[in-house]
């Protein structure tokens, strides 16, 4: 894991998707303070396409539902 500053990522986002992307957690500063964390996208992330028709079955709606 690093620290960068606001300034910093700005200027070298690029690289730090790079980083990000390869595995490390990358934490963004602003005025010392940590603010934001850049890390890449799991597996579960990348859900698959929604399929219709999926919870057919198994959810109930009440006949009084507005």
């Amino acid at each position: 894991m690093k620290t960068v500053t606001l300034e910093a990522a700005k200027n070298d986002l690029g690289r730090l998707v790079d980083d990000a992307a390869r595995g490390e957690e990358i934490i963004i500063a602003r005025a010392g303070r940590p603010v934001a964390r850049l890390v890449t996208l799991s597996p579960a992330a990348e859900s698959q396409p929604r399929t219709l028709g999926r919870l057919a079955g198994r959810i109930r709606v009440p006949d009084d539902f507005d």
